[in-house]
């Protein structure tokens, strides 16, 4: 399968992967053919672009970090917990939930250690907030693993990350969905959600002190312009930093009320390019042979002028992926595979293919 921005989606295209509404019920399941009157709806709920298969990418498979159906269960749990006004009773009934499900996510992940976060997540808008905190967990725990840390510690940091923005529960929404620039008072107030949440996890769940930390130190800053403490190096904890790093990716490819999303390649060098300052360079250069700047199904130009579809990355080498060479110019030819990675092509990928992409 292959990814296309939506509005280079036709009638008739078969779906390479099942969708969700924004209450987690399926929308259209994979192998469905789309139809034009489904657009608007997929449009509206904030979709930006959907895996198809044709007989270019028939055979290309994205692999998942962990299952659908464990995500979607995840994200529901997230959502049902990041309710205010909740009785203690609830949450902790909620956080039990959650603990199950942290398990199962560090054990589907570990289960695969040479795993690449090889997807463009596909979202609804409005359930941002729960989406994300379930992708900047996944993305933690995959970098927790790449570090090799103990399975006690993949799961304390999965709580932690999966519960990172939990303080966002006391920040109005007229201030998280604020489409225009915050003012200095507002961004105040956005800040407090990690001191927030700290408070409220500390109070309400009783576990290791490293998961309080990864949700207070989230927003640190390896040079120390962070916050809420304005700690820097490790002085901020582990969890902290790698935190960091997985929140700021997944909120760069997200849209947001403010600004659309950027693409996977795009997040990898604002993220390269803050190494030593905003992020711990070591876990940057880990991080990287984890997550794919292309992922597999992108339609990628390259330097040569060729255009094509990517069907597998390297950990070793994320910038130079294998690409199946479908286009010449404006001349479609017989595909053929060019591994960038072997030292013999003095080629670069120079950006997502437009014109791939409606083919």
């Amino acid at each position: 399968m292959r990814y296309i921005l939506i509005k280079y989606i036709k009638e008739g295209m078969i779906l390479g992967k099942t969708l969700y509404g924004d209450n987690g019920e399926i929308l259209l399941r994979k192998d469905e053919s789309i139809h034009q009157s489904y657009l608007k709806i997929l449009i509206n709920l904030g979709y930006n672009g959907l895996y198809i298969k044709d007989e270019l990418s028939e055979d290309i498979t994205v692999t998942e970090v962990i299952s659908e159906e464990l995500k979607m269960k995840t994200i529901r749990s997230v959502k049902n917990l990041m309710q205010p006004n909740l009785e203690k009773k609830e949450i902790h009934s909620s956080l039990k939930v959650i603990e199950g499900l942290i398990e199962n996510i560090v054990d589907e992940i570990s289960s695969n250690e040479c795993i690449m976060v090889n997807m463009v997540d596909l979202r609804v808008a409005s359930e941002y907030t729960f989406y994300h905190s379930v992708n900047v967990c996944v993305l933690s725990i995959v970098l927790g693993v790449a570090l090799k840390l103990k399975k006690e510690e993949l799961y304390l940091l999965g709580i932690s990350s999966l519960l990172h923005d939990i303080g966002k529960i006391y920040t109005p929404n007229e201030i998280l969905d604020k489409p225009d620039k915050l003012t200095y008072k507002e961004f105040g107030i956005i800040k407090q959600h990690s001191e927030n949440g700290y408070e409220y996890i500390k109070e309400n769940l009783d576990i290791n002190t490293k998961v309080y930390m990864g949700i207070h130190q989230h927003h640190e800053r390896y040079d120390g312009t962070g916050y809420p403490l304005n700690i820097k190096g490790e002085k901020i904890s582990l969890f902290g930093r790698i935190i960091a790093i997985a929140d700021v990716y997944d909120a760069l490819t997200s849209d947001r009320p403010y600004r659309k999303g950027v693409l996977p390649s795009e997040a990898v060098e604002y993220i390269m390019g803050f190494c030593g300052s905003m992020f711990d360079q070591y876990l940057v250069k880990i991080f990287f042979t984890k997550v794919a700047p292309y992922p597999i199904g992108t339609c990628v130009n390259l330097s040569n002028d060729l255009m094509g579809i990517v069907v597998e990355n390297y950990s070793s080498c994320c910038l130079r992926p294998s690409v199946r060479i479908i286009q010449v110019g404006d001349e479609l030819v017989t595909p053929y595979l060019m591994n960038l990675k072997e030292s013999n092509y003095n080629i670069t990928i120079i950006g997502v293919s437009d014109a791939l992409l409606h083919l």
